[in-house]
């Protein structure tokens, strides 16, 4: 899972707008305090506390544990039998070669005599009866080391099974309109839940879609930098394929006109920065943005001589220089 950055006014806010991030449990994610806020003169509060976070990983349970308890409880069923060699465990043995012998009263006679010869030749070297007692114990190490050869030879045929998926899923055809009335059907639920009032309306232009959501105080699903509303778009994107299955079409959640606003913006910001270097002569790095705000400044800066923009780190640090 990968890292998200939020801010807040205390190192608690961040975290609360980290968690409703990821969607997750307090217990179920990881922090790292990138920045504390500071106090300035006379107790008063100075910048933003801003956290990391992601959701904790997890790890597998091996099957190879199970398998070895097998062995070691055959095994040890083979040493105590093996080792019992009281009176009372002679008895028992002798009492479970009585009922094989009742068992096999039908086989040829012959049989029975060479059976008899190959019991007495084993005697000498296993103290009498305790060879035959050991046998069931050596079929439950065999028959378990056949169950756990069966359980490493299933999961590659499982795989077998599966691996064809991705094809069919390229096949599916999703119609737009379906994709926009479900996401548009998501944000309608979302305003119910956060008792906010707001009009939703879906835009469509071919395979490109935006759910526009127009309202008052609906600053709550924008959040610091848009941080919010891009989770935003993310859920209602996952609701429209939960519900049609996996499509290509392009979805774009809007909330009160800030993606507008902040295009207008970051495109004045990026003029102003390409006019500084021109004079200047000095690359300049900007701040870590989003995908989205770093492809807008690419697509101001790319009409104008002499500037270059290229994309450097990872995110959520990745910058435009």
């Amino acid at each position: 899972m990968e890292w998200v950055t939020t801010t807040g006014s205390t190192v608690d806010e961040a975290k609360e707008r980290a968690l409703d991030q990821l969607g997750v449990a307090g217990d179920d994610a990881e922090f790292e305090v990138l920045e504390e806020p500071k106090k300035g003169l006379f107790g008063r509060q100075r910048g933003e506390a801003r956290v990391r976070a992601r959701v904790r990983p997890t790890q597998a349970r091996q099957k190879v544990d199970r398998r070895d308890r097998r062995r070691e409880k055959a095994g040890d069923k083979g040493e105590r039998t093996k080792g019992d060699t009281s009176p009372g465990g002679r008895e028992k043995s002798g009492g479970q070669r009585a009922k094989q012998d009742a068992t096999q009263q039908d086989a040829p006679k012959s049989g029975e005599k060479s059976g008899e010869r190959s019991r007495q030749g084993q005697r000498p070297k296993q103290g009498g009866q305790g060879q035959r007692a050991k046998r069931p114990a050596v079929a439950a190490a065999e028959a378990d080391a056949e169950v756990s050869a069966s359980d490493t030879t299933t999961p590659p045929a499982a795989d077998a099974v599966t691996s064809p998926r991705p094809a069919t899923r390229k096949e599916h055809h999703v119609d737009a309109h379906q994709v926009g009335a479900e996401a548009q059907k998501f944000m309608v639920g979302l305003l119910d839940a956060f008792g906010l009032e707001g009009d939703v309306t879906l835009v469509e232009d071919g395979d490109d879609l935006e759910v526009r959501v127009d309202g008052k105080e609906l600053g709550l699903l924008v959040g610091p930098r848009g941080a919010t509303l891009q989770a935003v778009q993310d859920l209602a994107r996952v609701a429209s394929q939960r519900r049609l299955g996996d499509h290509d079409t392009r979805l774009r959640v809007d909330v009160g006109g800030y993606r507008e606003r902040r295009r207008a913006a970051l495109g004045a910001f990026a003029e102003k920065m390409a006019a500084e270097v021109k004079e200047s002569g000095v690359a300049r790095v900007l701040e870590p943005m989003s995908s989205a705000d770093r492809k807008i400044i690419h697509d101001t800066l790319s009409g104008i001589d002499g500037i270059a923009t290229r994309s450097e780190g990872d995110d959520p640090y990745r910058r435009v220089i």
